[in-house]
């Protein structure tokens, strides 16, 4: 039985720890499971550090996938989040139905928290090009509270550190304490797709392909949703 060392971004870590979990019992594959941002990971695995199955943004894949990197074959969507606002639970809802409204709730917050754009999260990356097309990027920087991962950003929410913030919906929901509000408005509305796939140089790829199987399984459609994860995966 083999030792699976997986590499995954945090939006998709709540199902692959869930999903991981339930696999090691009845595969009697163990797993090594490390998460970050996908930046973070993309310059791990670019350095030189393999996992048996690696799990980052489609985006990041396809670059990555232009030097042979991957097993053919191998590339796998798993699943689809957005960018949500997020709220301490119990606060009031601020009114983020357009681009100009969300524009004036950030302006009228105390506080604002989101991943740090340096730490290589995708969120933190596509939110700081958000705020430099509304124009308020120096007006929030002021008041910014920055996390290395969307969990942490719904974390400051919970403990009153931040009075509104975004990340991706799947990272807001592994948090108790904040609810969403919605997605990002209009023109704003960002969907990420993270996709798995088994690296060339892995030394257990049977065993990463029955985990990649047991992720995909139809069955366990209803729960990638429910953890704010559109399926992106064949559900039938």
């Amino acid at each position: 039985m083999a030792n699976i060392k997986v590499m995954s971004a945090g939006a998709v870590q709540a199902m692959v720890t869930a999903l991981g979990c339930e696999f090691e019992p009845t595969s009697g594959h163990t797993l090594s499971l490390n998460f970050g941002t996908a930046g973070a990971l993309r310059e791990r695995f670019k350095g030189g550090e393999i996992p048996d199955l690696l799990v980052l943004s489609a985006s990041i894949m396809d670059a990555l996938d232009k030097d042979a990197a991957f097993v053919p074959g191998s590339r796998t969507d798993l699943g689809r989040t957005v960018t949500g606002v997020a709220v301490k639970e119990g606060a009031p809802a601020p009114d983020i139905s357009t681009p100009e409204a969300f524009k004036q709730a950030l302006l009228n917050a105390k506080s604002v928290a989101y991943t740090d754009p340096k730490a290589g999260g995708s969120s933190g990356t596509f939110f700081a090009s958000v705020l430099e097309k509304l124009g308020i990027a120096d007006a929030v920087a002021k008041k910014a509270v920055l996390g290395k991962r969307g969990y942490e950003v719904a974390e400051s929410i919970a403990a009153g550190e931040a009075e509104i913030g975004t990340t991706f919906i799947s990272e807001i929901l592994t948090v108790k304490g904040v609810r969403v509000v919605g997605p990002l408005p209009g023109a704003l509305h960002n969907v990420n797709t993270y996709t798995a796939a088994i690296p060339a140089a892995s030394s257990s790829r049977d065993a990463a392909a029955a985990l990649l199987r047991a992720l995909t399984n139809p069955a366990h459609a209803a729960r990638w949703t429910a953890a704010g994860l559109e399926p992106a995966f064949p559900v039938r």
